[in-house]
């Protein structure tokens, strides 16, 4: 068995830093701290929605935790620099780790991805499968290196159903299952020192944040397309409300709609109809 490691831990929620904290104890592994940030981009304002995060992440903090809530990676590899780590654990982190902070431990950090990398690397990997019309997805962890989501593979695993009608906490909670599986056995392949698995560049896809035109609907489109579209937000797209729609004249918010005939209003698009099963009355934003 690989010795014990001093982790910290880099999350977005209280129940991300959780679950990364429960699979490194279970893999014997000690936590020393937890990272937020408070904000999409480093040197920005605190983020809409953060001060509840951090309360919750401090409400859960374990006994004699630290979280640091860094305003620039330069901050944080200052920080890190004086916790004597072996492993950064990261899951989902907007800012991109550069070398000073990765060398603040003595291996380096890994990531975990909810896709099957090499596809859909980048910051919505889950909302562009839902999006494309994928029947499944999964979770890659990897090493970090110089760029986002190109590190070498140490564990990586399917299944995870993304079902026509998705109910947003038991998707999450079917990742989060399939993290706490894959997170110990790729915490041991770190501490042996494994370099894994090369990712295939020529099967890479970016699944970068949606368009502004991605909140309207376009009827001129297929009705799949559009029907993915709500079901991109209706999985949650970062509490923002949509798609709009133009509904009889009037502006909706369409938050559920079928593809087969259903108990709804039919309207035409570019290939045949959906089916608008339920909407809510919607001022949209300036286009």
């Amino acid at each position: 068995m690989a010795d014990s490691m001093r982790v910290v831990l880099i999350s977005f929620s209280a129940s991300g830093f959780m679950l990364l904290h429960d699979a490194c104890v279970r893999a014997g592994h000690t936590p020393v701290a937890f990272v937020h940030a408070r904000s999409l981009r480093q040197r920005k304002p605190t983020g809409k929605g953060s001060a509840e995060t951090i309360a919750a992440i401090s409400e859960s903090l374990p006994p004699g935790m630290d979280l640091l809530l860094p305003g620039s990676v330069g901050g944080l590899a200052q920080a890190l620099s004086g916790y004597r780590t072996d492993l950064i654990v990261v899951y989902g982190f907007p800012w991109k780790l550069p070398p000073e902070v990765l060398r603040t431990a003595r291996l380096g950090a890994i990531n975990v991805h909810t896709s099957l990398l090499p596809k859909y690397r980048g910051p919505l990997p889950v909302h562009w499968a839902v999006r494309n019309g994928e029947t499944e997805t999964g979770v890659t962890i990897h090493w970090v290196d110089d760029d986002f989501d190109t590190g070498r593979i140490l564990a990586r695993k399917g299944g995870v159903r993304l079902e026509e009608d998705l109910v947003t906490a038991r998707l999450w909670g079917d990742i989060d299952l399939l993290i706490g599986e894959l997170l110990g056995p790729a915490l041991g392949r770190a501490a042996a020192g494994a370099r894994g698995e090369p990712q295939e560049g020529v099967d890479a896809t970016y699944a970068g944040w949606m368009e502004p035109d991605f909140m309207f609907v376009d009827w001129k489109r297929g009705a799949r397309e559009i029907h993915n579209q709500v079901r991109t937000f209706r999985f949650q797209l970062f509490g923002l409300r949509g798609p709009f729609a133009q509904v009889n004249g009037e502006w909706v918010t369409l938050l559920r709609t079928a593809v087969e005939p259903a108990d709804g209003l039919e309207m035409e698009c570019a290939d045949g109809p959906i089916w608008i099963i339920e909407t809510a009355p919607a001022v949209p934003p300036d286009r």
